[in-house]
């Protein structure tokens, strides 16, 4: 029998372990063909000779990365979404017509077949933090080099470490195509993951893939922006250090660093010789720097604040300029002319030329492209309102504060691409289904997590007033937990607490069910989630199992999933209940790992029914196919039961008693006068038998089967002296009424008639 081998990480275990215990599942909007968070990067791939078609790549917070189509009249639309990614995606570039690269928070740098609906064709993991830009030389497009926090720069041949002759199990869109291990080698994969799960070990000791890139050694701080000339020969780097550096990309040696910024370099362009430089900067200048003399030839005070974004004409005499102060500059390097563009509403991420437009990211969730006259950028200036820019930031600063800022040059951009808006403020309900969400543009929507749906668009109202509206006095325990950083919900479940919610299906409106039959909320989300996986799972042929009863398949022979032959999963053909069905349009999309690669995210309905716990967690099998859950706590709560005083009522027990948090104060009333009624002799009637079990069966006598029912007692539960509503469940008893940390005492006395 196979067991699970650990990473031989020697500090990766323990951090796999702990990511093992989560899965997060991200509810897209009703429009998922729409960025819903800031885009911090785009790429144009320009009409070939094969190809008339002219695309458009952006990259956002939301994780995500899009293909827009663009005919020349047309408004442009979203030809492919490239998912894979689970943190923001900060850069990305096209390496020749048919690769996209792109790296993120999540420390990876992916290659993507970018004409494709959507395939990552690698999974590079190599940088220990998050990986903040790249750059690619124009001539050679198998030179890719990232940068990220950590200092970390690595220069790559991206079709050696695309080649499949290295390829291993990395991850679950690198191989689960090309049989074991694409290896050829009779190597179990556990072998060879020596790296990946544990970062931080060096370069030299062969990642698993087979495959090391070259290192940029000597950076001191975090790196921010890279640039390399057209043939690859030169890479410059700058970061919070405040220099440049500059590099040999072919064998990662430095050659010179260049002093000037007073901040961190956010952003470089070099031009197609590699004698040129352009930098700007959070210190809000931009410097020409010439390579070949190692110095600084000039300093441009355009911005009133943090530099960018930069984009170049060819010819290296024009630069198009953004960064945090929302504007958009063009600068004549040689006469220092510089003249307002347009201005926006967020900051400018990244700037990108077309024809004679530029394309313009910023921090909202939509894309713009302006006219530029990239071609002829002497007719912006001919439109007026120009002024020299000088190299003094604080003149730069007071002219703006004088009021002096020229109009801009455009009003209008010529194409809008439209976003979501992203989610800014939430709140989860008490009912611990439901939450409440503002997004940017102050629009207020219900949702509910387990079906992942809007319930309810309340359109731009106030926040704070329709959470008061909505307030319930009910208790039930968190189990899951929400953030949104990608700009949109994503909710965490992690093992054993996000087992710790049950509620009745009655109260879920699940019909056919007995009546005090309870259902695991984190149960049935997975199962929803789950459900296109396990449909098509179910149309696999199944692995022939030998006269021992056990499965031949090495891939299903982990005992702990695969069901005995009584069990015969099931588990796993239950049906998916009415609140836990998530939408196929604009489904959800899931973030794991499983014990091999690394993170991943994919759209609910992308699964091919193949993935098993080399790609999700083993718990979260064991819970949809088995019904295993891990043993949970807090489900029961104890109690004492008292007679009020100065009541007359016979006291019904002592000592304390126990039952699950969801049970309701009717049961504890009905509880209550069977005990009074089967405890006293009524008629003489003797009553045989011990004391009842609490809540036995249904905790309900069957009517009319008596004698003494009829002479029911009309009993109300009170708890800190209120009388309790039928329908309140302990938990909510406990939490809004007894509010002690101590046990909770419930009374009983027979009802006052009102």
């Amino acid at each position: 029998e196979m067991h699970r081998v650990a990473s031989s990480g020697s500090n990766g275990g323990s951090v796999r372990a702990r990511k093992e215990k989560k899965l997060t599942y991200v509810l897209n909007d009703a429009n998922d063909t729409q960025h819903c968070a800031g885009v911090n990067c785009l790429d144009v791939l320009k009409s070939s000779v094969s190809s008339d078609q002219s695309y458009l790549f952006t990259g956002s917070r939301d994780g995500t990365l899009k293909r827009w189509a663009f005919d020349e009249d047309a408004a442009p639309f979203c030809s492919a979404t490239f998912e894979s990614h689970v943190d923001w995606v900060n850069d990305a570039a096209l390496a020749g017509d048919s690769t996209l690269v792109s790296c993120s928070s999540d420390t990876t740098v992916k290659t993507w077949d970018s004409l494709s609906d959507g395939v990552c064709t690698r999974t590079l993991r190599q940088h220990s933090d998050y990986v903040t830009c790249l750059a690619v030389a124009a001539n050679n497009c198998n030179v890719v080099a990232s940068g990220g926090l950590g200092g970390e720069v690595f220069i790559w041949d991206i079709e050696a470490a695309l080649s499949p002759v290295t390829k291993a199990n990395d991850s679950t869109e690198d191989s689960s195509s090309n049989g074991a291990n694409g290896l050829g080698s009779s190597q179990p994969v556990a072998s060879l993951r020596n790296v990946g799960s544990s970062n931080n070990i060096s370069v030299q000791s062969s990642p698993s893939h087979g495959y090391a890139p070259t290192v940029a050694k000597g950076h001191k701080e975090s790196v921010y922006a890279l640039a390399m000339n057209d043939t690859g020969t030169t890479l410059v780097s700058g970061g919070t250090e405040k220099v440049l550096r500059v590099w040999d990309p072919r064998t990662g040696s430095k050659s010179m660093k260049l002093r000037g910024h007073t901040d961190n370099v956010r952003v470089l362009l070099l031009d197609s010789t590699g004698r040129f430089c352009l930098s700007g900067s959070s210190d809000s200048m931009i410097r020409l720097w010439d390579l070949g003399q190692q110095r600084c030839l000039h300093t441009y005070a355009v911005h009133t604040d943090s530099v960018w974004a930069l984009a170049c004409t060819s010819s290296f005499t024009h630069v198009y300029s953004g960064g945090r102060d929302q504007s958009l500059y063009l600068t004549d390097l040689g006469t220092r002319e510089s003249v307002l563009l347009c201005t926006k509403e967020h900051p400018i991420q990244q700037l990108a030329l077309q024809d004679d437009s530029i394309w313009v990211a910023t921090t909202d969730s939509s894309v713009e492209r302006w006219p530029a006259e990239v071609q002829s950028p002497q007719k912006v200036f001919q439109r007026g309102g120009s002024f020299l820019a000088g190299n003094l930031s604080f003149n730069r600063a007071r002219v703006s504060l004088e009021g002096l800022n020229p109009p801009p040059a455009y009003k209008e951009p010529s194409i809008t691409i439209p976003g979501s808006h992203p989610i800014v403020q939430h709140e989860i309900l008490n009912n611990k289904r439901q939450i409440l969400t503002k997004d940017a543009a102050d629009s207020v929507k219900l949702w509910n997590i387990t079906k992942g749906v809007v319930v309810e668009d309340y359109g731009k109202i106030s926040f704070e007033e329709k959470k008061e509206e909505l307030f319930e006095m009910v208790s039930i325990p968190s189990w899951f937990t929400v953030d949104t950083r990608l700009g949109c919900l994503a909710v965490h479940l992690e093992t054993p607490q996000c087992f710790s919610a049950e509620m009745y299906s009655a109260d879920l409106k699940v019909s056919g069910r007995p009546e005090d039959d309870k259902i695991n909320l984190a149960r049935e989300t997975l199962k929803g989630l789950m459900g296109h996986w396990l449909a098509k799972k179910k149309h696999k042929p199944k692995p022939q199992a030998s006269a021992s009863g056990d499965i031949l398949s090495v891939k299903d022979s982990k005992k702990n999933l695969t069901a005995s032959k009584s069990e015969d999963n099931s588990a796993a053909n239950d049906p998916v209940y009415p609140p836990f069905e998530f939408p196929s349009v604009s489904p959800p999309s899931i973030i794991t790992e499983g014990s091999q690669g690394g993170p991943w995210r994919k759209k609910i309905t992308e699964f091919t029914g193949t993935e098993d716990e080399k790609d999700f967690p083993l718990w979260c099998l064991d819970a949809v196919l088995n019904n295993r859950l891990p043993p949970r706590e807090n489900t029961k709560l104890s109690f004492f039961l008292h007679p009020c005083e100065g009541s007359n009522v016979q006291v019904v027990t002592l000592g304390k008693l126990s039952a699950p948090r969801i049970l309701r104060v009717h049961k504890v009333t009905n509880y209550v006068v069977e005990k009074m009624v089967l405890d006293s002799p009524l008629d003489s009637l003797a009553i045989d038998g011990g004391p009842q079990p609490l809540f036995a069966g249904n905790g309900l006598l069957p009517s009319g089967s008596k004698p003494w029912q009829k002479l029911k007692p009309s009993i109300e539960i009170l708890c800190n002296n209120q009388v309790l509503a039928p329908e309140m469940s302990l938990a909510t008893v406990r939490v809004y009424i007894w509010k002690k940390p101590e046990d909770l005492i419930l009374n009983y006395r027979v009802a006052i008639a009102r």
